[in-house]
């Protein structure tokens, strides 16, 4: 610490720095600008330059810094998250996903949007919001567990911006490196008027997991990832304004990360290997187009959100030890054990419009009210081909063709408000009412499944509601409590004997108590209790050879979370942070092998951080900066810890470093490492069962081996 403080240089370097580390955070937790220490609502702001220092490619590198969030995650676009214990023990997703100012991805049943999230590339990412605890009475269906919140960087209309980058990084046990391109334009078109900015970036991961199988499929799970933006602003007068953006970003790899071992757990092959004979590709796009339009009355402010958005993915599985060992069996041995890729075709076309009127900003009454429709048209398409192992048709093929095409539409109005007593007490609240209608088809051929077509629909109602007292210790300390539901609409099932014709929502209802505040100038700390009451889970289950949606029991989430600021001279700060979640099934649910108090899958009990950063100058015109990180987690169940086939994962700590020298205001070197002692663990581990229910092998999520990355960027 010594020699640190002293090279610190005095005078306005030192100045500038103490400045930089007292400006007030902004979020839109609530839909307006507000100063995070404001909001009483649990929060973590990770700005868009953190996730460039650490050389974040996705989710997973870097929810380890987050309090309460998980993420599991085989490749870029297929992540299970979940916060403060609530995962997605069905099909639809636990956390919402915003883009700016409107959801993405899917809150219906079939659209499988609880795996297959939308995982942006940080280039052009201003920062991200996690909000913990349910967020439904602003933010709609689907966010019982809270909401992660990408903001992208806005236009400038007065300034000609350029910035461009280039990183080459490697993986440990990875035959070839990776690299990374990227460029943003910002252009004012008319000064103070029209200004636009653009962005386009390229990422190239290496794989290092190899099949045993198959010598062509070495180092098989490498990732292309490629992104770009576009974003207009218009300042048409001093009271309107006009926000246009599109986004563009495609997903492409050749197999996932799982790595295999043998149901009594021994590892194939190095312990980097995995058990297909086929190629796995995988590919994910989205398109999203918005268009934000505000309005300033005086009295308050209207703003239209309106967005249209396509997604499509596919996705190939080498089913060959599920479905392909089965072929003897079902044909009474006259057709030998075989090949059976299993392929998967999901598209969704969503369409949101809002409309809210929000007072300004004051320290009396602050108020919102407004209105919300969405439109999903989904489509989910599987096949399971057949064949021997020259690659021939065989008397099966094909076992199963299933198409689930289905149609989602909800209307919902809201209100939000804050009353504020004198300088001490405050008081918030909000209400929502959604009212959703869902049309639902089956049609399945093949000797797998047999043939079948039918119809389905379901409609529903829902009220959610939240309220939050404040008591306002100080300008800088602010103590909360607050209770607030959140749901996620239900549908109609898949037909087959003895699966229920309609699964109900589920919801949860979540108590929290709070503080956040400064305690002096140089350690700000945040913490919460909260206990999170979930009913009517929905759960995937099998059905006498398939697998259909249905209604389990209840369970709860009862933990602390919380992190620590220390920032003891200027340049220097140091952020602890942890969440322990005891999640756990409340009554027996037989549907998913659960007993009452089983744990929770997907959830570890314990996540922990530390966090240490300093800036520093390097004679005139040039600045460094050096930071360290160290992330634990403690292990998590694959089904509930009651199920016979329910394995654990690993716990593990990994460390970070990262180090960046500033020339000119204009040059950047960037060195970083993450898994920088190359700690092997495997983030989930699974069984895999075969067509007749048994385990054929286990597949397991390993944590990122060392990656070591160096990148220069440029600014102009």
């Amino acid at each position: 610490m010594a020699a640190l403080t002293a090279a610190m240089p005095a005078g306005a370097q030192e100045a500038e720095l103490a400045e930089a580390e007292s400006e007030v955070i902004v979020v839109t937790a609530q839909k307006r600008e507000e100063a995070l220490q404001d909001v009483p609502i649990s929060i973590t702001v990770v700005n868009g330059e953190a996730l460039r220092d650490q050389g974040a490619g996705s989710l997973v590198d870097y929810a380890g810094y987050v309090p309460g969030m998980t993420v599991i995650s085989s490749q870029p676009g297929t992540s299970i998250i979940s916060l403060r214990g609530i995962a997605p023990v069905g099909s639809a997703q636990a956390v919402g996903i915003y883009l700016d100012d409107a959801p993405v991805g899917s809150s219906s049943l079939y659209a499988r949007s609880a795996t297959y999230s939308l995982d942006l590339m940080p280039y052009d990412i201003a920062g991200l919001e996690i909000l913990r605890g349910p967020q439904g009475t602003l933010y709609g269906a689907s966010s019982i567990g809270g909401l992660l919140k990408y903001r992208t960087v806005a236009p400038s209309t007065t300034d000609f911006s350029v910035k461009a980058g280039g990183e080459l990084f490697t993986i440990d046990h990875a035959g070839n490196p990776g690299w990374a391109a990227q460029v943003m334009v910002n252009a004012p078109i008319v000064q103070d008027k029209l200004g636009m900015t653009g962005s386009f970036s390229w990422r190239k991961t290496p794989g290092f997991v190899s099949s045993v199988n198959n010598p062509a499929l070495n180092d098989a799970n490498s990732v292309e990832q490629v992104g770009g933006r576009v974003s207009l602003l218009w300042n048409a007068t001093e009271d309107f304004t006009v926000r246009l953006g599109g986004i563009w970003q495609t997903i492409d790899a050749n197999a996932t990360n799982n790595v295999v071992s043998t149901v009594a757990g021994v590892p194939l092959g190095d312990g980097w290997s995995y058990n297909a004979f086929l190629p796995e590709p995988f590919h994910k796009s989205i398109d999203y187009y918005s268009a934000v339009l505000d309005y300033d009355l005086g009295f308050a402010t209207l703003t239209s959100v309106s967005t249209y958005s396509e997604t499509k993915t596919s996705s190939v599985q080498d089913a060959s030890l599920v479905f392909g060992v089965a072929f003897p069996a079902l044909s009474g041995g006259a057709v030998p054990e075989g090949l059976a890729p299993f392929s998967i075709e999901l598209g969704l076309e969503k369409y949101t419009q809002e409309i809210r009127l929000a007072s300004p900003s004051n320290d009396r009454f602050e108020w919102m009210i407004g209105a919300f429709y969405t439109k999903e048209t989904s489509e989910n398409h599987q096949l399971v081909r057949t064949f021997d192992f020259s690659g021939e048709p065989n008397l099966f093929d094909p076992g199963a063709i299933v198409s689930l095409p289905s149609t989602f539409k909800e209307m919902a109005v809201f209100a939000n408000a804050t009353a504020y007593f004198g300088d001490v007490f405050a008081l918030s609240g909000g209400l929502r009412y959604a009212k959703n209608k869902q049309n639902f088809q089956q049609i399945s051929e093949g000797p797998f499944i047999g043939d079948a077509s039918f119809t389905g629909s379901s409609k529903e109602d829902v009220f959610i509601y939240s309220i939050s007292p404040q008591i306002h210790i100080s300008e800088d300390a602010m103590l909360y409590a607050r209770i607030a539901n959140g749901y996620r609409p239900g549908g109609p099932n898949v037909v087959f004997p003895g699966v229920p014709p309609q699964v109900a929502a589920d919801t949860l209802v979540n108590y929290e108590i709070g503080f956040k505040g400064n305690l002096g100038s140089t350690l700000a700390v945040e913490v919460a209790g909260f206990y999170m009451d979930w009913t009517d889970i929905q759960v995937v289950q099998p059905f006498g050879g398939v697998t259909g949606q249905a209604n389990g029991p209840s369970a709860v989430s009862k933990g602390v979370e919380g992190s620590v600021t220390w920032r003891p001279v200027p340049g220097l700060s140091v952020v602890a942070s942890a969440a322990y979640a005891d999640a756990k099934l409340t009554a027996d649910a037989p549907e998913i092998s659960g007993v009452d108090g089983a744990r929770l899958p997907s959830v570890p009990k314990f996540t922990g951080s530390v966090q240490a950063d300093y800036s520093f100058g390097i004679g005139e015109n040039a600045s460094g900066k050096v930071g360290l990180g160290l992330r634990h987690s403690s292990r998590l169940a694959s089904l509930p810890s009651s199920s016979p086939d329910n394995l654990w994962s690993d716990p593990y700590t990994a460390l970070d470093a990262n180090a960046a020298v500033t020339f000119d205001d204009h040059w950047t070197v960037r060195v970083y490492a993450r898994n920088l002692t190359n700690k092997r663990a495997s983030t989930q581990r699974s069984f895999v069962l075969n067509a007749f229910g048994a385990q054929a092998y286990q597949a397991n999520v390993p944590l990122q081996p060392r990656t070591i990355g160096v990148a220069l960027d440029m600014a102009f």
